[in-house]
């Protein structure tokens, strides 16, 4: 299969694994954004206790649940939220994700990026585009997870870190990664 036909069929696939219900209201996404962000974090907690300070201490964060699919080349999307931790604003957002490399598998992840400084956060909210190397060998069933880390994804006055939730990857690759403000949530 060629690379722009595969990844044609993982963003097909993947519109419609993030795709929100269809007919459901903006209160009601939102507030399921907003449980999925708390339950991600709690797992995260749970996973590395010092996150806890590491969030309440930071001007903000994001959360974000990405479904993904690689051989080769792949491709990942979802959806989540940045906090303002000043304003207590949320901004609701999509990302998607595109690499080439040596890599295979099937995942859901759970992302947190901490930021360090405001106008990270802002820069992260109003501009988006990341681009860097990632290194993952990670597993997960039923919200256990195995692998993973910090830092997969680079990000301008930020720290990453992951879980995954279910699937497997493992794999060495260059990845570009849009985040975006999601359009009629905010």
């Amino acid at each position: 299969m060629r690379p722009n036909r595969f990844l044609a069929i993982v963003s097909t696939l993947l519109a419609f694994l993030v795709a929100p219900a269809f007919g459901a209201d903006k209160a009601a996404q939102q507030a399921e954004i907003r449980k999925a962000t708390q339950g991600a974090l709690d797992k995260f907690y749970k996973e590395r206790p010092a996150l806890k300070d590491e969030v309440h201490a930071a001007p903000g964060y994001a959360v974000f649940t990405t479904y993904g699919l690689t051989f080769l080349v792949g491709g990942s999307g979802g959806g989540g939220l940045a906090h303002d931790a000043k304003s207590g604003h949320d901004t609701y957002m999509k990302m998607a994700q595109a690499s080439a490399g040596l890599q295979a598998g099937v995942a859901q992840n759970d992302v947190l990026i901490v930021f360090k400084s405001k106008k990270g956060l802002d820069n992260f909210v109003n501009k988006g585009w990341e681009f860097g190397g990632q290194g993952a060998m990670a597993a997960g069933v039923a919200g256990k997870s195995a692998g993973g880390g910090a830092g997969q994804q680079e990000i301008a006055e930020a720290k990453t870190y992951s879980l995954t939730k279910n699937g497997l990857e493992v794999g060495v690759a260059l990845a570009g990664t849009k985040f975006w403000k999601e359009k009629g949530m905010n």
